[in-house]
This record gives structure tokens, C-alpha cells and sequence, in this order.
């Protein structure tokens, strides 16, 4: 299942995890967002106990978004101990989604 983060718990749940960490930016207005939505939580349970995948909603949370730059939803982050490791901008198929998690392991 994957994990809601917000500007509160950012730190704790993805810069301080000993895995690598997916980060899905969204809202819920934005249509390529629901079809990215289905695919990262189909990967958070195919990868679980491997690496954490995260959702953040920009419209509730804005400092986070604000703070690595995000313009454009959906967008991930992928963390690799605390730091960003590697970007997705836009829908994309679930295999280059996995693929760039597969690089991080």
C-alpha cells in the first residue's frame, strides 16, 4: 500500500529511509495523475519490504513541492538515501516506472 506523506512527516518517512523511495506528486483535478495513481500502488505492493512508494498531494502540501521544484504533475521522485536520485515527469507506462526503481535497489 502506498504511504501519504505529507510537509510533516516528508523527512521521517523519505529522506531518513534505509530504501529507495518512490514519491508520486499529484492533485486530485489532474487527469494524467489518475492513471499513475493505479500503477504506483500496484508497485508499492510488488515491491513491499523493498523500497517505499509515497504519494503527496501538491494542493495540500505545498512546501515539499515547492522545495524540489515540482512544476508539473504528475511527477516522481526517487530517493536514494535522502537524496534525489532520479525524476519522472508525466504518465508513463508501469515498466519505466519499475525500471527506475529496479536502478536504485
Amino acid at each position: 500500500m502506498t504511504i501519504e506523506v505529507n510537509d510533516a512527516n516528508f523527512d521521517e518517512v523519505v529522506l531518513q529511509s534505509d530504501k529507495p523511495v518512490l514519491v508520486d506528486f499529484w492533485a486530485e483535478w489532474c487527469g494524467p495523475c489518475r492513471m499513475v495513481g493505479p500503477i504506483v500502488e500496484e508497485l508499492s505492493g510488488e515491491y513491499d519490504g523493498k523500497a517505499v512508494c509515497a504519494k503527496m498531494d501538491v494542493d495540500s502540501n505545498p512546501a515539499i513541492p515547492a522545495k524540489y521544484g515540482i512544476r508539473n504533475i504528475p511527477t516522481i521522485l526517487f530517493f536514494k538515501n535522502g537524496e534525489v536520485a532520479d525524476k519522472q515527469v508525466g504518465a508513463v507506462p508501469k515498466t519505466v516506472i519499475a525500471q527506475k526503481i529496479d536502478a536504485l535497489m
